[in-house]
């Protein structure tokens, strides 16, 4: 058996006739050996590529399901989530306040409006695009977008071809308030479209004229100022001429008149805003230069638009050169204000009431700044602008402690005069940070009480050193301190020289650091 395996195919044919016969007619193997050898290979290649090719198309199939299943699942929720961010701002920040102390004190009034109505939330009238582009604008105005949120852009500042750059100028502007202003001229956009239909409220445009002007002036830029002008006379001229809201229009408007460099249109502006507050009209023609009126009107929101008037003709009059005027509108005001500058007590007063005497305080603390500034310029004793400061410095710090629930005398240090150090991190009271109508003005107000405190005390610093007199630089080194507190927050690390905080500006601080650094400097050469 082994002989016989191991034999030649040719040999082996010799013992089976039919398989020699085939050898010799040219057939090197039996035609059962020849199809196995052949058709048994082709038949696994066949089936390799079959398998293969079934493999691939699952592949491809369930890669092409998980994916279409991971988009929708992403898209949804991206998509609610978007929509839900919507409708927080529709049916939370942009409600109305139906506090009755609010509405008695007219903050739901002074409230920026977003074409809402009474009912709040935003023009139904708009449709889906406009509705959506406002409460983007409030988004990008309030949260900002994120971690660029605080970033500034490049933007065009083309608005009305004028201005310090030139047409078609570049200035640097914060990312959220050109975002702000890109969303709400797309609501105006739509908003002008459907006005001749009548399904939107007849606010609206003059509403969101407001907020794209009010954006605007809040970039700072030149052109953009005057694009916020030309917007301002837009929503003048569709008031009817009477009332808190033609005054406060008047009053915006000789504000930005005031900073573009147009004194004599700001002044005629700020004459119509007094003779508003006071006449209730604009029938007859407005008193230029405007004159401190006798008493403030009863409406409370009328109280703030006068006082806020009178701060702005005071600086104009100081800045201008005019330092007489300056004076007996300063002193005029002082004694229109004595009679509600001083903040009641928390236990008695409710938060909005509280709130409208702070506003006045703090605006009385500004013009006792800006006396003590014109005394100082008028060549008055340094006594009399000392006064003044130390006023405007304990008022300022009254407001911010008020507005914080800390109290006036720090516990480390009860029998200082300057109790150190100031707490210019506190947050804000609940009642206000809650508040939808007073939480703005609230922030706003403590922002710029801080600013004052620190601003006076950095004055009476430059006194005390100025006067050279037996420890007037350890006083003026204790004022600067007090000034450092107010306007920065402290270092995380020990022996830090802090920084600044909100609303202060790095050269601002970097003024106040040098004259702290100069005090204390000369101190210790002492």
């Amino acid at each position: 058996m082994i002989l016989r395996r191991t034999l030649p195919i040719k040999w082996r044919s010799l013992r089976n006739p039919r398989l020699f016969a085939r050898l010799q007619s040219g057939q090197s193997r039996p035609p059962s050996v020849e199809t196995e050898t052949i058709r048994h290979p082709s038949v696994f290649i066949e089936e390799g590529y079959v398998r293969n090719t079934i493999s691939a198309v699952d592949y491809f199939r369930r890669f092409l399901k998980y994916s279409v299943v991971g988009l929708l699942t992403v898209g949804v929720t991206t998509w609610t989530a978007f929509e839900g961010a919507h409708m927080w701002v529709e049916n939370a920040e942009l409600a109305t306040d139906n506090d009755d102390e609010i509405r008695k004190w007219e903050w739901d009034i002074e409230a920026e409006r977003w074409t809402g109505g009474p009912r709040g939330g935003t023009d139904r009238g708009l449709g889906f695009m406009g509705r959506h582009a406002v409460r983007s604008a409030w988004m990008a105005q309030h949260w900002g977008i994120g971690a660029t949120g605080s970033g500034s852009v490049i933007g065009s500042n083309a608005f009305t071809g004028r201005g310090g750059s030139g047409a078609g100028g570049l200035n640097i502007v914060e990312t959220r308030l050109e975002l702000a202003q890109n969303f709400i001229q797309t609501a105006l956009q739509v908003a002008e479209k459907r006005m001749a239909s009548g399904k939107i409220r007849p606010e609206t445009v003059t509403e969101l004229l407001q907020r794209h002007a009010s954006i605007m002036e809040r970039m700072g830029t030149r052109d953009a100022l005057f694009e916020a002008r030309m917007e301002f006379e837009r929503v003048w001229s569709q008031l009817p001429g009477k009332g808190v809201d033609a005054a406060r229009t008047a009053l915006k408007l000789g504000d930005i008149n005031q900073r573009i460099g147009d004194r004599e249109d700001a002044m005629s502006w700020w004459a119509r805003a007094f003779h508003l507050l006071h006449e209730g009209n604009d029938k007859s023609l407005p008193q230029v230069p405007p004159k401190v009126p006798e008493a403030l009107p009863s409406s409370p929101l009328a109280q703030r638009t006068l006082i806020s008037a009178l701060v702005s003709l005071s600086a104009h009059y100081a800045t201008s050169g005019q330092l007489r005027q300056a004076q007996a509108i300063e002193e005029a005001s002082l004694e229109l204000l004595r009679s509600v500058q001083q903040p009641p007590s928390a236990q008695s007063t409710t938060p909005p009431q509280a709130l409208h005497a702070l506003y006045i305080l703090h605006r009385s603390a500004l013009l006792s700044i800006h006396l003590a500034e014109v005394l100082y310029g008028l060549r008055s004793r340094a006594a009399r602008s000392t006064q003044w400061l130390y006023q405007a410095a304990e008022s300022s710090e009254r407001v911010a402690l008020a507005l914080t629930g800390l109290p006036s005398v720090h516990p480390d240090a009860p029998q200082s005069k300057i109790p150190h150090p100031p707490s210019s991190e506190a947050p804000l009271l609940s009642e206000y940070a809650k508040s939808l109508s007073m939480r703005k003005p609230a922030i706003s107000l403590l922002r710029d009480a801080r600013r004052t405190a620190a601003e006076a005390w950095s004055l009476l610093g430059l006194l005390a050193e100025a006067t050279e007199a037996p420890g007037s630089m350890e006083r003026a080194l204790e004022c600067y301190e007090r000034a450092l507190g107010w306007a920065g927050v402290s270092s995380d690390r020990a022996g830090g020289i802090g920084k600044p905080g909100e609303g202060t500006l790095q050269t601002e601080w970097n003024v106040l650091w040098s004259n702290y650094v100069r005090a204390r400097n000369s101190l210790r050469k002492e």
